[in-house]
Protein backbone atom coordinates (compact mmCIF):
# COMPACT_ATOMS: atom_id res chain seq x y z
CA UNK A 1 0.00 0.00 0.00
CA UNK A 2 1.18 3.51 -0.76
CA UNK A 3 1.52 5.75 2.27
CA UNK A 4 -0.71 8.79 2.11
CA UNK A 5 2.34 10.85 3.12
CA UNK A 6 3.09 10.79 -0.62
CA UNK A 7 -0.54 10.73 -1.77
CA UNK A 8 -2.30 14.11 -1.55
CA UNK A 9 -5.83 12.72 -1.36
CA UNK A 10 -5.37 10.89 1.95
CA UNK A 11 -6.11 7.28 2.87
CA UNK A 12 -6.77 4.57 0.32
CA UNK A 13 -10.43 3.72 -0.19
CA UNK A 14 -12.09 0.41 -1.06
CA UNK A 15 -15.74 1.13 -1.84
CA UNK A 16 -17.14 2.67 1.37
CA UNK A 17 -14.20 1.48 3.50
CA UNK A 18 -10.94 3.28 4.21
CA UNK A 19 -7.76 1.20 4.48
CA UNK A 20 -5.32 2.89 6.83
CA UNK A 21 -1.94 4.04 5.65
CA UNK A 22 0.70 5.72 7.82
CA UNK A 23 -0.87 9.19 7.71
CA UNK A 24 -4.35 7.84 8.39
CA UNK A 25 -3.12 5.68 11.24
CA UNK A 26 -1.44 8.61 12.94
CA UNK A 27 -4.54 10.76 12.45
CA UNK A 28 -6.74 8.19 14.19
CA UNK A 29 -4.31 7.49 17.04
CA UNK A 30 -6.46 9.47 19.49
CA UNK A 31 -9.58 8.24 21.33
CA UNK A 32 -11.60 11.41 20.68
CA UNK A 33 -10.99 11.17 16.94
CA UNK A 34 -12.02 7.52 16.84
CA UNK A 35 -15.23 8.41 18.67
CA UNK A 36 -15.94 11.44 16.46
CA UNK A 37 -15.67 9.35 13.31
CA UNK A 38 -17.86 6.68 14.88
CA UNK A 39 -20.59 9.15 15.85
CA UNK A 40 -20.71 10.67 12.37
CA UNK A 41 -20.94 7.23 10.80
CA UNK A 42 -23.68 6.11 13.15
CA UNK A 43 -25.87 9.21 13.35
CA UNK A 44 -25.00 11.13 10.20
CA UNK A 45 -23.81 14.75 9.81
CA UNK A 46 -23.48 16.89 12.90
CA UNK A 47 -21.77 19.97 14.32
CA UNK A 48 -18.80 20.22 16.63
CA UNK A 49 -21.07 21.53 19.39
CA UNK A 50 -23.45 18.56 19.23
CA UNK A 51 -20.63 16.06 18.98
CA UNK A 52 -18.87 17.68 21.93
CA UNK A 53 -22.01 17.29 24.04
CA UNK A 54 -22.16 13.56 23.23
CA UNK A 55 -18.51 13.06 24.16
CA UNK A 56 -18.47 15.31 27.22
CA UNK A 57 -15.76 17.64 25.87
CA UNK A 58 -15.81 21.31 24.96
CA UNK A 59 -16.68 22.40 21.42
CA UNK A 60 -13.21 23.80 20.83
CA UNK A 61 -11.67 20.38 21.42
CA UNK A 62 -14.17 18.73 19.09
CA UNK A 63 -13.57 21.36 16.41
CA UNK A 64 -9.81 20.88 16.59
CA UNK A 65 -10.02 17.10 16.19
CA UNK A 66 -12.59 17.40 13.39
CA UNK A 67 -10.21 19.65 11.47
CA UNK A 68 -7.41 17.12 11.93
CA UNK A 69 -9.71 14.35 10.71
CA UNK A 70 -10.69 16.52 7.76
CA UNK A 71 -7.06 17.08 6.80
CA UNK A 72 -6.54 13.31 6.87
CA UNK A 73 -9.59 12.58 4.71
CA UNK A 74 -11.85 10.89 7.27
CA UNK A 75 -14.49 13.62 7.53
CA UNK A 76 -15.52 16.55 5.37
CA UNK A 77 -17.56 19.69 5.76
CA UNK A 78 -21.23 19.33 4.82
CA UNK A 79 -21.64 22.57 2.91
CA UNK A 80 -25.35 21.99 2.27
CA UNK A 81 -26.11 22.11 6.01
CA UNK A 82 -23.57 24.64 7.18
CA UNK A 83 -23.93 28.38 7.52
CA UNK A 84 -21.85 31.35 8.56
CA UNK A 85 -22.27 30.54 12.25
CA UNK A 86 -22.11 26.76 12.31
CA UNK A 87 -20.10 24.16 10.42
CA UNK A 88 -21.55 20.71 9.81
CA UNK A 89 -19.36 17.64 9.34
CA UNK A 90 -19.99 14.25 7.81
CA UNK A 91 -18.05 10.99 7.57
CA UNK A 92 -16.43 10.25 4.22
CA UNK A 93 -16.77 6.45 4.61
CA UNK A 94 -18.54 3.96 6.84
CA UNK A 95 -15.80 1.61 8.03
CA UNK A 96 -12.04 1.44 8.61
CA UNK A 97 -9.63 -1.41 8.01
CA UNK A 98 -6.14 -1.79 9.40
CA UNK A 99 -4.67 -4.68 7.44
CA UNK A 100 -0.90 -4.31 7.10
CA UNK A 101 1.41 -5.80 9.75
CA UNK A 102 4.31 -3.94 8.12
CA UNK A 103 2.58 -0.64 8.85
CA UNK A 104 2.18 -1.60 12.51
CA UNK A 105 5.89 -2.38 12.65
CA UNK A 106 6.80 0.98 11.10
CA UNK A 107 4.39 2.93 13.31
CA UNK A 108 4.25 0.92 16.56
CA UNK A 109 3.19 3.79 18.84
CA UNK A 110 0.46 5.03 16.48
CA UNK A 111 -0.76 1.47 15.88
CA UNK A 112 -1.02 0.74 19.59
CA UNK A 113 -2.74 4.07 20.32
CA UNK A 114 -5.26 3.48 17.53
CA UNK A 115 -6.09 -0.08 18.59
CA UNK A 116 -6.40 0.95 22.24
CA UNK A 117 -8.76 3.77 21.22
CA UNK A 118 -10.91 1.35 19.24
CA UNK A 119 -10.97 -1.13 22.14
CA UNK A 120 -12.01 1.67 24.51
CA UNK A 121 -14.84 2.66 22.15
CA UNK A 122 -16.03 -0.95 22.05
CA UNK A 123 -15.97 -1.11 25.85
CA UNK A 124 -18.04 2.07 26.13
CA UNK A 125 -20.56 0.69 23.67
CA UNK A 126 -20.88 -2.56 25.60
CA UNK A 127 -21.31 -0.74 28.90
CA UNK A 128 -24.00 1.49 27.39
CA UNK A 129 -25.88 -1.53 26.06
CA UNK A 130 -25.71 -3.24 29.45
CA UNK A 131 -27.03 -0.17 31.24
CA UNK A 132 -30.01 -0.06 28.85
CA UNK A 133 -30.69 -3.80 28.90
CA UNK A 134 -33.53 -3.66 31.44
CA UNK A 135 -35.36 -1.00 29.46
CA UNK A 136 -35.30 -2.84 26.11
CA UNK A 137 -38.64 -3.88 24.60
CA UNK A 138 -39.54 -7.49 25.39
CA UNK A 139 -38.83 -8.74 21.86
CA UNK A 140 -35.25 -7.44 22.08
CA UNK A 141 -34.26 -8.66 25.54
CA UNK A 142 -33.60 -12.19 24.37
CA UNK A 143 -31.26 -11.04 21.60
CA UNK A 144 -28.40 -9.84 23.84
CA UNK A 145 -25.31 -12.03 24.04
CA UNK A 146 -21.81 -11.80 25.54
CA UNK A 147 -19.82 -14.97 24.91
CA UNK A 148 -16.27 -16.18 25.47
CA UNK A 149 -15.14 -19.21 23.45
CA UNK A 150 -11.64 -20.46 24.36
CA UNK A 151 -10.15 -22.34 21.41
CA UNK A 152 -6.78 -23.95 20.67
CA UNK A 153 -5.85 -23.14 17.09
CA UNK A 154 -2.87 -22.79 14.80
CA UNK A 155 -2.20 -19.38 13.22
CA UNK A 156 -3.65 -20.66 9.94
CA UNK A 157 -6.81 -21.91 11.65
CA UNK A 158 -7.18 -18.58 13.43
CA UNK A 159 -7.00 -16.69 10.13
CA UNK A 160 -9.61 -19.07 8.67
CA UNK A 161 -11.87 -18.45 11.65
CA UNK A 162 -11.65 -14.72 11.17
CA UNK A 163 -12.41 -14.97 7.45
CA UNK A 164 -15.38 -17.24 8.10
CA UNK A 165 -16.76 -14.80 10.66
CA UNK A 166 -16.42 -11.93 8.20
CA UNK A 167 -18.12 -13.94 5.47
CA UNK A 168 -21.00 -14.81 7.82
CA UNK A 169 -21.55 -11.18 8.82
CA UNK A 170 -21.43 -10.10 5.17
CA UNK A 171 -24.64 -12.08 4.59
CA UNK A 172 -26.59 -9.70 6.83
CA UNK A 173 -27.83 -6.17 6.22
CA UNK A 174 -25.28 -3.49 7.05
CA UNK A 175 -26.32 -0.27 8.78
CA UNK A 176 -25.68 3.36 7.95
CA UNK A 177 -27.71 6.57 8.17
CA UNK A 178 -28.37 6.32 4.42
CA UNK A 179 -29.62 2.71 4.41
CA UNK A 180 -31.70 2.86 7.59
CA UNK A 181 -34.81 3.99 5.70
CA UNK A 182 -34.61 0.92 3.44
CA UNK A 183 -34.61 -1.62 6.30
CA UNK A 184 -37.78 -3.60 7.00
CA UNK A 185 -40.15 -2.55 9.75
CA UNK A 186 -38.87 -3.49 13.20
CA UNK A 187 -35.20 -3.49 12.19
CA UNK A 188 -32.83 -1.68 14.58
CA UNK A 189 -29.10 -1.17 14.73
CA UNK A 190 -27.31 -4.25 16.14
CA UNK A 191 -23.57 -4.13 16.86
CA UNK A 192 -21.54 -7.33 16.57
CA UNK A 193 -18.16 -6.81 18.24
CA UNK A 194 -15.76 -9.66 17.47
CA UNK A 195 -12.35 -9.99 19.10
CA UNK A 196 -9.91 -12.76 18.25
CA UNK A 197 -7.21 -12.53 20.91
CA UNK A 198 -4.18 -14.84 20.78
CA UNK A 199 -3.02 -15.75 24.31
CA UNK A 200 0.51 -17.05 23.79
CA UNK A 201 1.58 -16.68 27.43
CA UNK A 202 -1.02 -19.05 28.89
CA UNK A 203 0.16 -21.38 31.72
CA UNK A 204 1.64 -24.65 30.53
CA UNK A 205 2.98 -23.33 27.25
CA UNK A 206 6.45 -24.74 26.51
CA UNK A 207 8.77 -21.88 25.65
CA UNK A 208 10.67 -24.23 23.35
CA UNK A 209 7.64 -24.84 21.16
CA UNK A 210 7.84 -21.45 19.50
CA UNK A 211 11.53 -21.81 18.69
CA UNK A 212 11.04 -25.31 17.33
CA UNK A 213 8.25 -24.27 15.02
CA UNK A 214 10.32 -21.56 13.31
CA UNK A 215 9.37 -17.93 12.63
CA UNK A 216 5.75 -17.00 12.90
CA UNK A 217 3.95 -16.37 9.61
CA UNK A 218 3.02 -12.85 8.66
CA UNK A 219 -0.21 -11.77 10.31
CA UNK A 220 -2.88 -9.56 8.80
CA UNK A 221 -4.82 -7.35 11.15
CA UNK A 222 -8.43 -6.51 10.43
CA UNK A 223 -10.20 -3.74 12.29
CA UNK A 224 -13.52 -2.10 11.76
CA UNK A 225 -14.11 0.94 13.90
CA UNK A 226 -17.19 2.40 15.46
Amino acid sequence: MTDSDSTPHGPKHESNTVVLDAKGLRALAHPIRVQLVGLLRKHGPSTATRLAERLGVNSGTASYHLRQLGDAGFVEEDAERGNARERWWRAVHQSTRFTEPELAEREPEAALAYLQSVAAAYTLRTQRALSELQTLPDQWRGTFDISDWPLRLTPEETVNLREELHALLARYRSDSPETAAEAPEGAERVSVIAQILPELDTPGRDSGDAAASGPAPARRRGMETW
